[in-house]
């Protein structure tokens, strides 16, 4: 029986991602009230007009958790944009020049490759303070660091082609040549990376809410939701549930899709690069 080109599971991820993208987008222009507070209902089950019940300040937790997604998708643009364009643009001029400028470039990847991201990015957002716009300033200076290392090995491997080489023979731009010969070359693994790197970036934001270091009260952030409900988790489990489920499904989903779009345009493991 042939396969289908589209399996359950990656139908499923798609739309787990899609919910994920319009509660983001459509979150401010529906009719929430994630700030609203309803003392009668604190930790109050799911029911009927609550479908995730409040939480501990009598908060609809939908309501937050919509928000929350909004929060989550914001950063995972922000840092995935911002890192996929700094690293993939240094990597590549840095294998296309080579000499001192790649050596330079291999060795300040080799000082961000020597330290833990998530530890950095801690220590940056610590400093910086917290709020959506440092939460990517800190995660996108760690961010980079793949993508660079991907195109640059990419590059290295196809700036010998035979029709690169007639390209630079002819006196084409290096600009040019990087944009029309080489780019297209090496963006099916960049869009691996951005899948795997939106998966990080949600739940490094997590993380650093979590720690109190990303959204502050009265924002609301996925990671701050699991916090805060973590102290009522036996009596109130719907607190800790909900904003982790959904954290997880998206998480999974952006993962799964990255290794099913790595299976089908055959792209290498970026760990397999030469430096």
């Amino acid at each position: 029986m042939a396969r289908s080109p589209h399996p359950v599971d990656v139908k499923l991820s798609l739309a787990i991602l899609f919910l994920w993208a319009l509660a983001a987008l459509l979150g401010p222009l529906l009719p929430l009230h994630p700030e609203a507070i309803d003392l009668p209902h604190i930790l109050a089950p799911p029911q009927a007009g609550a479908w995730l019940g409040y939480d501990e300040l009598g908060r609809p937790v939908l309501d937050r958790l919509i928000i929350g997604a909004r929060t989550s998708f914001l950063v995972a643009l922000g840092v995935v944009g911002t890192t996929f364009v700094i690293g993939t643009f240094l990597g590549t001029l840095s294998a296309y020049l080579g000499g001192i400028w790649d050596h330079i470039t291999v060795r300040i990847i080799d000082i961000f490759m020597a330290f833990p991201g998530i530890l950095l990015a801690i220590a940056l957002a610590g400093l910086l303070g917290p709020g959506i716009g440092n939460v990517v300033i800190a995660l996108g200076a760690v961010g980079w660091v793949g993508f660079a290392r991907l195109s640059r090995a990419q590059v290295l491997s196809l700036k010998h082609r035979e029709h690169v080489q007639a390209a630079i023979v002819l006196g084409t731009p290096p600009l040019r040549i990087l944009l029309y010969h080489l780019f297209p070359l090496i963006s099916a693994p960049l869009i691996v990376e951005a899948s795997f790197g939106i998966a990080s970036a949600v739940i490094a934001e997590a993380g650093l809410s979590f720690l109190g270091l990303g959204i502050q009260p009265p924002g609301a952030s996925w990671g701050s939701m699991i916090r805060d409900g973590t102290r009522y988790m036996l009596v109130a489990p719907h607190l800790v549930l909900a904003p982790g489920f959904a954290l997880m499904a998206v998480v999974l989903s952006a993962n799964l899709l990255g290794d099913r779009l790595r299976d089908r345009l055959d792209v290498k493991s970026a760990s397999r690069s030469s430096t």
